[in-house]
């Protein structure tokens, strides 16, 4: 393609995005830059007012949804449409974090350390076995159930009119699970298998339906790990930094775009060589 083509594939002008957890980190940025290529977009967050200054700066809309409530999100959609006339891009992209645990943490750098010195006592972390209920439950309805309700709710609207792009947030963590964060790695590996299933039933009508798999980046779900913590982590990822929220949403603006025509099904790491 010449220069022109080549720019105007990435363009989004007369598109209507909806993103979920729109108003701060990752979505916020996403909101950003895909206003700034063109779209209308609706700031979907749990965070009311946070959500209705970021549409006012960026001329969009904010409606109030959290995404473990079904009615919210097919409410969230139904506003959406209403307003716009039309859906075009879904981002299923929020979600919550494992809170922190220094003691934890500093346990698991001690036993990844026994392997190498004999002289130091690996102790067992039991973090599934003292995993609860409400917790486990919690962290599956955010990001599997969410994800399941907004791709539900969007398709209803793009699969009629034989077009759309769903973009739905995963993590590395769903590629390469983590001991620490066995539910967190559950429901964002779950989120890549019904990516995959569900592109299969609706590709051939027009809608595409890829997965983004970030790796540690730096947005506020991060904010209250410790220097340690950090430490480790970016020890682990080959650019030895972590991302920034703008680095992924290039990666979800380009899914949203037609220079992804051909793209569906497909799971995009973007990681910084986390572990590889």
């Amino acid at each position: 393609m010449g220069g022109t083509d080549a720019f105007s594939a990435f363009d989004l002008g007369g598109k209507f995005a909806l993103i979920t957890g729109g108003a701060s980190g990752l979505g916020a940025a996403t909101a950003e830059l895909m206003t700034n290529r063109g779209a209308r977009v609706a700031i979907a967050d749990i965070n009311m007012d946070a959500a209705s200054d970021l549409a006012r700066r960026l001329d969009g809309i904010a409606v109030q949804c959290d995404v473990t409530d079904s009615a919210q999100v097919r409410a969230s959609v139904e506003s959406t449409v209403s307003a716009f006339g039309a859906l075009d891009v879904m981002v299923n992209n929020a979600g919550i974090a494992p809170p922190p645990d220094n003691e934890r943490f500093q346990k698991m750098v001690n036993n990844q350390m026994s392997r190498l010195d004999p002289s130091i006592t690996a102790e067992p972390l039991d973090i599934l076995v003292n995993l609860s209920d409400g917790v486990w439950d919690r962290m599956i309805r955010t990001h599997l159930y969410g994800v399941f309700y907004g791709m539900r709710e969007a398709l209803a609207h793009m699969t009629p009119r034989r077009t759309g792009s769903i973009i739905n947030i995963s993590s590395i963590l769903g590629m390469r699970p983590s001991a620490s964060a066995p539910h967190y790695s559950v429901a964002k590996a779950g989120i890549i298998a019904l990516t995959k299933a569900t592109s299969a039933e609706v590709s051939q009508f027009g809608v595409r339906i890829n997965a983004v798999c970030p790796g540690y980046t730096d947005t506020p779900l991060l904010s209250h790990y410790s220097e340690m913590m950090r430490s480790v982590i970016v020890s682990q990822i080959g650019m030895g930094r972590m991302g920034v929220s703008d680095e992924i949403a290039q990666v979800i603006a380009f899914l949203a775009s037609p220079a992804a025509s051909y793209c569906t099904g497909e799971v995009f790491s973007a990681s910084g060589g986390y572990l590889s």
